[in-house]
């Protein structure tokens, strides 16, 4: 379903059973899959891919090299970014920077089944892990481990949340959710998209610098 009021430059980018809501704009070269919501005012520019069962709710943004796996939800008013170091591209001085997107667009993934609250804002380059929540108004300077809960500006590890969404009282891979009674050993030993083992540690935090997005 496309709201007459939507603005979806090719509606054969649209998969099967997905809403696209009014006033939201699907740029020609974006890809959304099958059964997805797409709320009132949100964005999605040439280049970005969405998977199926996505929620984009109200004024989502997300811009050339972010990619969303399949069961990801996205807050209201959540923002991506794509250049760490944005200048104005018709800026004479770098019109050099500016000439190839290798040399300034950053892409993002957003692995199956991730949450991201409202007001969030994700940095250019990251890796957000397959099931990992982030919170409101977060600031995401980092990569974010499967399962892990992280919070703030900067957005640091707090916690891990279990496949349901709720937190849980240890590691992922160990502790029993206590809403949906899924186990430890049920979560572990997944795998990423890409084939990558996802049940690694949170890790030490390498932050990056934000930056913004350029068209």
């Amino acid at each position: 379903m496309i709201h007459p009021m939507a603005l979806v430059d090719d509606p054969q980018s649209i998969g099967a059973g997905t809403a696209v809501w009014a006033f939201a704009h699907v740029m020609a070269g974006a890809r959304v899959g099958t059964m997805c919501n797409v709320g009132d005012h949100a964005f999605i520019e040439s280049g970005a891919e969405i998977g199926d069962r996505v929620t984009l709710k109200n004024q989502v943004l997300l811009w050339e090299g972010v990619t969303l796996e399949d069961d990801v939800f996205i807050g209201p008013r959540v923002t991506f970014t794509n250049d760490r170091f944005p200048r104005s591209a018709r800026m004479p001085l770098v019109h050099n920077k500016y000439a190839t997107k290798e040399k300034w667009l950053l892409k993002t993934i957003v692995r199956q089944g991730a949450s991201v609250g409202a007001n969030a804002t994700i940095c250019p380059g990251l890796e957000l892990g397959r099931f990992c929540m982030i919170a409101a108004g977060s600031v995401v300077t980092a990569d974010v481990a499967p399962h892990s809960l992280v919070r703030g500006n900067p957005a640091r590890h707090v916690g891990f949340v279990c496949r349901c969404g709720e937190t849980l009282a240890g590691d992922f891979e160990h502790v029993t959710c206590q809403a949906c009674g899924e186990t430890g050993s049920e979560r572990g030993g997944e795998e990423t998209a890409s084939g990558k083992a996802i049940n690694q540690p949170a890790g030490k935090i390498t932050e990056k610098s934000c930056g913004a997005v350029n068209r």
